[in-house]
């Protein structure tokens, strides 16, 4: 039976108990409104751990002017169900005093330069910093072991990694796979938002990604296949923020260069924006 808590004390004290008796502690932080992709987290962080603790807390501070805190949808019963059913342990829940002691607009925050300054970082100002800023707390509370994130955030998780590696946190991370409806959408909580005509349009973002991919592999010039990328999501009634291939640091690959890359895409569809990518490799 999964437990519920809310004080940083109990949870304290249910992991210490837990590392007293040698035990592994799995982390997988989220805000809520779980979903498949999820629960696929809960099991990779149990591979490596024996016991696994969930996070659900809807951050403030990796939200922009305009974005979508206030209507991020919060399902804490049925996400205690789903966790259960998973295999977790814990849902660690806090509340905003928890988590901010001195108010959100006054917390410490770090920032992780480079990284989260492109692409997503560009686009969102600050988003980054509210991500790192609630993960090492997160971190800090939860003191485990393993963490699972994963690889649709892909900006996210090199952040995260960098994060980890710069402060030193003895952590193990995990880089969960993009888990897909069976037309290619990759599932995401931000998914009900989408109309009934919206969420028939929105496996094009997944065809774009493998038609990026194609073309690279058959030897297209990245401007090219980027350009091509935007104007198809255009035409398919997407806005997008970028559409662009990178290495697996986010850096730009010369053209014809061997190696592994990654295709990224970001894109408003109505109200509501969709992220996805996929990683590839380029052969000699």
């Amino acid at each position: 039976m999964i437990e519920t808590i809310t004080q940083l004390a109990r949870l304290r004290a249910a992991v210490a108990a837990w590392k007293r008796e040698g035990l592994r502690v799995g982390f997988v932080p989220t805000m809520g409104n779980l979903h498949a992709g999820h629960h696929s987290l809960i099991a990779l962080a149990r591979s490596r751990a024996d016991r696994v603790v969930a996070s659900v807390f809807v951050n403030p501070t990796q939200f922009g002017p305009g974005e979508d805190y206030s209507r991020y949808p919060r399902t804490p019963e049925a996400d205690a169900a789903g966790l259960q059913a998973a295999g977790c342990d814990v849902l660690w829940l806090p509340d905003l005093t928890t988590m901010y002691p001195f108010g959100p607009a006054a917390a410490a925050r770090i920032h992780v330069p480079g990284l989260s300054q492109v692409l997503e970082g560009a686009h969102r100002p600050g988003h980054f910093d509210g991500v790192c800023t609630v993960v090492a707390r997160l971190f800090q509370q939860v003191q485990p072991d393993v963490a699972a994130f994963g690889r649709k955030d892909y900006q996210q998780l090199l952040v995260v990694r960098r994060l980890v590696a710069d402060l030193a946190f003895p952590i193990e991370l995990l880089a969960g796979e993009i888990l897909r409806e069976d037309d290619g959408l990759a599932m995401s909580s931000r998914n009900q938002y989408l109309s009934p005509d919206e969420r028939a349009t929105a496996p094009e973002l997944h065809r774009v990604l493998l038609r990026m991919r194609t073309m690279t592999l058959e030897g297209a010039p990245r401007a090219q296949v980027e350009a091509e990328a935007q104007a198809t999501l255009h035409a398919a009634g997407f806005v997008p923020d970028y559409a662009v291939l990178r290495t697996p640091e986010l850096q730009e690959p010369a053209d014809g260069q061997p190696g592994p890359r990654v295709a990224l895409i970001a894109a408003r569809l109505g109200k509501t924006r969709l992220i996805d990518n996929l990683e590839f490799a380029l052969a000699d």
